[in-house]
């Protein structure tokens, strides 16, 4: 923003310092005056022969007027200079540090965030201010550098399914005889995937801006309803679903809480023991949230690799595939959901194998007719 060139802070501090001490000095040259024409007479009387001068009544007060003014003059002339010289020093002095501050704001508006104050000294407002202010250049560094991530990720996969149909349709231009319907399946599987995809990146940013309503939404009915949508996909894998735990009210949208649900029961049947595997899918309550907890079984991960399931396209290359992997958004949109919420995301790896996943979120306050 352009605005006018106005007076320095440090300026207006010094002359603020030196009319402080103009006015003290002021006030302390007048309470001595007053103080002198308390205890001395208008006029006094010399004794013949007590001075040199000539004997009679002389005025006192004029004549202490004049030789205090002169003085008094030099010593607020004194005071004036001092202030100016020792208010610009101190001035200086104080606002040191808010001008390393200036000075990290301008490198982070040219972009360099990796910049930090780190403000020596004991605890006070302008440290306060630069921690508060390294504490926003590191999270805004993260989440550039985030962001940046996902899109490149996110371009590599949009990119991968149209260099695959793209290479579908010059194998079907180059080999006239080729089957049309296998062509033509192909192309479906691919446009399918690349709108999964497409969609999964319209709900991470939705849920990201928080642009929703907040209503009850009880958890356990999610369950239930995540459950039953995806009970035929783990028919089909030879899994078993158990679904209990006590109805749990958050506050939140409905179809996020809802994806939220779907995503967490979809990733524990795809990634587990095909054939003979089990997740559990259990709501609860605690005094001030309320829990969302999904288990299954599998392979046994790694607490390191259990950390990065959440990153975006971030699919666990040690975990059981099947042919339902989805795109790699399914836990990023459970953790930016869950964010969203406020609530938090933990993933554990179980000792005997898979992953345990809990949502905790802020519980909301029960109907008023209860």
């Amino acid at each position: 923003m352009d605005r006018a060139a106005g007076v320095s802070v440090r300026l207006k501090l010094t002359l603020s310092y030196a009319g402080f001490l103009m006015l003290a000095g002021v006030l302390l040259l007048a309470a001595v005056w007053v103080f002198l024409l308390r205890y001395v007479p208008d006029r006094a009387f010399i004794v013949p022969g007590s001075t040199g001068t000539t004997p009679g009544v002389f005025p006192v007060r004029s004549s202490l007027l004049h030789i205090f003014a002169p003085r008094a003059a030099a010593v607020l002339v004194f005071l004036l200079v001092l202030g100016l010289v020792g208010g610009w020093m101190l001035a200086g002095r104080m606002l040191a540090p808010l001008t390393r501050i200036t000075g990290a704001a301008r490198l982070a508006s040219t972009g360099s965030l990796s910049h930090r104050i780190r403000l020596p000294g004991r605890e006070d407002e302008f440290r306060e201010l630069a921690d508060a202010f390294d504490t926003m250049l590191e999270r805004l560094e993260a989440h550039v550098a985030e962001q940046q991530r996902f899109a490149a990720n996110a371009s590599h996969e949009l990119r991968t399914p149209l260099a695959v149909s793209k290479a579908i349709l010059d194998v079907a231009r180059t080999d006239p005889d080729h089957d049309t319907r296998e062509v033509i399946d192909r192309l479906h599987t691919v446009n399918t995937r690349a709108i999964a995809l497409t969609e999964a990146l319209l709900l991470l940013s939705r849920a990201e801006q928080r642009t929703f309503t907040r209503e009850r939404v009880d958890l356990s009915l999610l369950a239930e309803e995540a459950t039953e949508t995806l009970l035929p996909l783990a028919e089909r894998s030879g899994v078993t679903i158990e679904v209990g735990g006590d109805t749990a009210l958050a506050r939140g949208s409905q179809a996020l809480l809802l994806q939220l649900t779907t995503n967490l029961v979809h990733n524990a049947i795809v990634h587990n023991l095909p054939g003979r595997g089990a997740v559990w899918v259990h709501t609860g309550i605690r005094p001030s949230t309320v829990v969302l907890t999904v288990e299954n079984t599998g392979e046994k991960l790694t607490p390191q690799l259990a950390s990065t399931l959440t990153e975006p396209f971030q699919r666990g290359t040690e975990r059981t595939h099947t042919d339902h992997a989805g795109v790699g958004l399914g836990l990023a949109i459970v953790r930016t959901i869950t964010q969203a919420h406020d609530g938090t995301l933990t993933l554990t790896p179980r000792d005997a194998g898979g992953l345990r996943i809990m949502v905790e979120l802020p519980a909301a306050a029960p109907p008023a007719d209860r």
